[in-house]
């Protein structure tokens, strides 16, 4: 039973690598989530806090139906510039539930959860800058959109 809690746990460590902040401080999480305790064993730790990402202002600006894939437990493209009018449109490439859920913003929605090959989409009416995750993986799904005029 203990080897099979040990080996669930270095599964579960391998697979947050990937997750959290790549900087190192005296008693902070590490790259993988870990961090030491004083007995010298591995505490891990989860980020779920997302952190948004702005749009390069020599970004393209795009109207029209604007696509947004999430794959792979990660959104492409993370961050957008639209004009007001445009059609934003998520689809979930994924074999896993994700689902699209506004964070602030002028606009605000939430699209329940969406299986493989399920779509959502809103129109934009109002500039602003929108943020959005999932709230399934909030910490590496999660994105900006910044709506002109």
């Amino acid at each position: 039973m203990r080897r099979a809690i040990a080996a669930v746990v270095a599964c579960c460590a391998l697979v947050c690598a990937g997750c959290g902040s790549s900087s190192r401080s005296a008693g902070s999480a590490t790259s993988t989530g870990a961090r030491s305790s004083t007995a010298g064993a591995a505490v891990l730790s989860v980020t779920t806090t997302p952190r948004y990402a702005s749009p390069s202002a020599s970004a393209p600006v795009h109207s029209g139906l604007v696509q947004i894939a999430y794959r792979n437990i990660a959104i492409a493209p993370d961050t957008l510039r639209v004009k007001v009018g445009s059609t934003i449109r998520w689809t979930n490439h994924d074999p896993v539930q994700h689902n699209v859920t506004s964070h602030g913003g002028p606009q605000r929605f939430a699209s329940g959860n969406l299986a493989d090959g399920a779509t959502f989409e809103i129109k934009v009416s109002k500039p602003g800058v929108i943020h959005y995750l999932c709230t399934i993986h909030p910490a590496s799904m999660n994105g900006t959109i910044e709506v002109l005029q």
